[in-house]
């Protein structure tokens, strides 16, 4: 550090840096800024919204001393329980084999495997990779849990700190298999989303110390960059205009070049991907403590920008931008008003074609824009007819039902409901759209009251704030797309989603002073 400080180029621009500030700080652009976010957070403050944001919900409170939270984690954890006694009666046995203690050193470091499945499962092309690998390998994982509590009196897979509405969504995903219209169809969707449960279970039963979790960042950051750069390879061999990604009729895309799309097939996903990771990217950065780490988050953090640039998804852009508006929010508002200038100053200097495609959003003429609200109407339609129960499980399931009822009259082929929350309304009825919000939100809104504890480490402090940006950016980004379209998609989705759990049961842990 002390090198980089007495280093020419530092001592070169910390004058210029120190000037620029004196400039803003003392100006009327900072002071009406400054005036501006200090009247709306004085507004939030005070406001309803705060209230429900901070107070603890009935549901919440209840749910870990809750019988049926009680009941589910004494089911789950029935095998681990029957290894326990195998090992109380063997002990002897298993203490003094070479091969048996080998086997406990793998097991009761299962985020390091986990870590590996995801760097896999990030980077391998899209042609060569099958969805039911993800299924098998998180299977895989949730058997190795299982056996890492077998001689830990006190582990458990747990339920209690996924929260009641993740916990109530994979009930509902499991029953909207048998209740669907269209069985045979939902059956395939059963283990994408078995995949994601297991994901989710197996984080955060296993994430026991800071290092677990800053591995698993660590680890989702080298996929990132290795796909990112994948993306930027492709845009210097060349990539062509695929007219299925941009209406070529509109002028303002008729100078836009092809999209990347990295290792996976299409853009848009590529972008989904990439804008779940670089939050979490961003706080392995900020806050790792070591260099290598640093490095890796800052490089995967500028590689993923780059690349999602170039995949000209203006639904991620914009999940990408909100992302990060609430990460600068939770780490430190008090450069907001820098954000906000950097922002204003950066406007002028965007490229042309990125400047255009983000005016498509706003033009009626661009088919991948109206496209979408027959696709809507048609989605309203089906809501009406079956609200409470949905089509079933999976895609298949809500387009056989829309083309059943004749529901749908666009040009193309219903494919989705190009809306996340419209989609799992479709697919798992109203309670399941209820308890994926309600997941969601809960898990952010955990997230935030765990970063502003005192006792929370400045490591996982930013992993949760990454991660919660990044949840909050899809979310957004999910208003105007389908994100789950992709199986990958979703488990990176909840992979992320179990980290920021892991990272809030870390900090609870570290609150009452219990040994992770």
């Amino acid at each position: 550090m002390e090198m980089i400080k007495s280093s020419i180029l530092c001592r070169g621009l910390a004058p210029v840096w120190r000037t620029l500030t004196e400039w803003y700080q003392g100006s009327a652009l900072a002071a009406l800024i400054r005036w501006v976010t200090t009247g709306v957070i004085a507004c939030f403050c005070g406001s309803k919204l705060m209230d429900f944001v901070t107070r603890e919900g009935i549901l919440s409170k209840a749910w870990e001393s809750s019988v049926f939270c009680r009941v589910l984690t004494f089911l789950i954890n029935i095998p681990t329980k029957i290894l326990r006694l195998v090992y109380q009666k063997l002990e002897s046995f298993f203490e003094n084999s070479i091969f048996a203690q080998l086997a406990f050193s793998v097991v009761e470091n299962t985020p390091i495997l986990v870590g590996w499945m995801m760097l896999l499962f990030l980077i391998v092309p899209y042609e060569k990779w099958s969805n039911g690998y993800s299924f098998a390998g998180f299977l895989l994982c949730f058997v190795v849990a299982v056996f890492a509590g077998m001689r830990r009196e006190n582990w458990k897979l747990d339920l209690a700190a996924l929260g009641p509405w993740v916990v109530g969504f994979g009930i509902i995903v499991l029953l909207a298999w048998p209740l669907s219209a269209y069985p045979d169809q939902s059956y395939r969707f059963l283990k994408y989303y078995g995949a994601c449960i297991l994901c989710v279970l197996v984080v955060v039963s296993t994430v026991e110390r800071r290092e677990h979790l800053m591995r698993l960042a660590g680890m989702a950051s080298l996929g990132l960059l290795g796909m990112s750069l994948y993306g930027v390879y492709q845009r210097m061999a060349g990539v062509e205009v695929n007219p299925l990604y941009v209406d070529l009729t509109l002028e303002l895309n008729q100078n836009l070049p092809g999209r990347v799309f990295g290792f996976y097939e299409n853009p848009n996903t590529f972008a989904q991907v990439l804008l779940l990771l670089i939050p979490v990217a961003v706080g392995l950065m900020l806050g790792s403590k070591s260099w290598g780490g640093r490095f890796l988050g800052l490089c995967a953090t500028g590689a993923g920008c780059i690349a999602i640039i170039m995949t000209y998804s203006r639904a991620s852009w914009l999940g990408l931008a909100f992302a990060a508006a609430v990460f600068v929010l939770l780490w430190n508002r008090k450069l907001i008003p820098l954000a906000i200038l950097v922002v204003c100053v950066a406007i002028p200097f965007l490229p042309e074609n990125i400047t255009n495609r983000l005016l498509t959003i706003f033009d009626s003429s661009d088919t991948s824009t109206s496209s979408r609200f027959p696709l809507y109407y048609a989605a309203g339609e089906f809501l009406t007819i079956r609200p409470l129960l949905g089509a079933g499980l999976g895609a298949d399931a809500v387009r056989s039902a829309i083309n059943d009822l004749n529901l749908y009259h666009g040009f193309d082929k219903f494919v989705h409901c190009h809306n996340i929350y419209l989609q799992v309304w479709c697919e798992t009825g109203l309670f399941g759209l209820l308890t994926f919000v309600g997941g969601i939100f809960w898990t952010v809104k955990k997230g935030v009251k765990a970063v502003f504890r005192s006792a929370c480490d400045n490591s996982v402090r930013l992993i949760i704030i990454g991660g919660a940006s990044a949840l909050m950016g899809s979310m957004l980004c999910g208003m105007a797309d389908y994100l789950w379209n992709y199986p990958r998609v979703m488990l990176v989705f909840w992979f992320v989603c179990a980290i920021v759990l892991a990272g809030i049961r870390l900090a609870g842990r570290e609150e009452n002073h219990t040994p992770a």
